[in-house]
């Protein structure tokens, strides 16, 4: 395992296990976490040993998303100059140096030659699908969900995989809304490979990374290079770079600040239990809908 305590990564029987060590704060996203994954990615791409990899949280989540109280490191611009700015102004292109060097982290999975596998308990949400979404396979515990809430306000996906893993459709349903994404759903509509039952998730993802064993490791890093060429030449890129600028405006407009200056007068949860709370009942009355809830 690694030095670093909030990202740990361990080798055994052929894998590479990449955990994010936060369950105290639901394993959310800072700049740590997303370097010491990028880092955890490099060495088993590097391993010889090594032959899959997965990704998972430590606790009940696998990780809701960036840490919005984690105060001003994520200011700090991807190999830019500092410059003074006049109080209040946005400069869009350190903004989108700054969450581009996030967006070129997280692709280091996509990059990988080796067949990363993404674990998904509890929550994954808003940017933790930025992260999860570039996994090449993904397995989730029957009562998780995952979503993207920040299409409510203060946010848009960067590595923008939803419209590349989804139908249009879908992909509208759930992101011009934000609602989030039931393990069931997630299966039938295909975003997910497996669903299995909470206490089976983790050795079940295990197992069906060591198939890889059996797999010479240059078929498998030519194959993912292909499969992965084709969304490229639909455009991939230009999907991220949109997505990352969008979600710096998103996150400067007057709607913005005052949601995010309401933290202090209402506090962080209640403020996220308002924005959410049209929605919760969605599950319900899609059962309604179905009569499922009937006699």
């Amino acid at each position: 395992m690694t030095d670093d305590t909030e990202t740990l990564y361990e080798e055994r029987d052929g894998i590479a296990v990449i955990a994010i060590n936060r369950p105290e704060k639901k394993n959310t996203l800072t700049d740590n976490v997303i370097q010491g994954i990028a880092d955890g990615v490099e060495q088993a791409s590097r391993s010889k040993d090594v032959c899959a990899i997965v990704l998972r949280g430590i606790g009940d989540t696998f990780t809701a998303g960036y840490d919005l109280t984690a105060g001003g490191s994520w200011d700090t611009p991807y190999d830019a100059p500092r410059v003074e700015h006049r109080e209040g102004a946005w400069d869009p292109v350190r903004d989108l140096q700054f969450m581009g060097n996030n967006v070129r982290r997280f692709m280091s999975i996509w990059h990988c030659p080796k067949p990363v596998l993404g674990e998904i308990k509890g929550w994954a949400v808003g940017g933790a699908t930025d992260l999860v979404l570039c996994c090449d396979q993904l397995y989730m515990a029957s009562d998780a969900h995952i979503g993207y809430a920040p299409s409510r306000v203060y946010g848009t996906p960067t590595t923008m995989l939803w419209v590349y893993r989804l139908t249009m459709e879908h992909a509208k349903q759930f992101l011009l809304t934000g609602r989030a994404i039931d393990a069931p759903t997630a299966l039938r509509i295909g975003l997910v490979s497996h669903v299995l039952p909470p206490g089976e998730l983790s050795s079940f993802i295990e197992e069906e990374a060591k198939l890889y064993r059996h797999i010479p490791a240059n078929q498998l890093a030519l194959n993912k290079l292909l499969i992965n060429q084709a969304y490229e030449n639909m455009g991939l890129r230009t999907s991220q770079l949109l997505g990352t600028l969008f979600d710096g405006m998103t996150r400067h407009t007057e709607e913005a600040y005052r949601w995010q200056e309401s933290f202090a007068e209402k506090g962080f949860r209640e403020v996220i239990r308002e924005r959410d709370a049209p929605w919760q009942d969605y599950g319900e009355r899609r059962k309604d809908d179905a009569g499922e809830d009937d006699g």
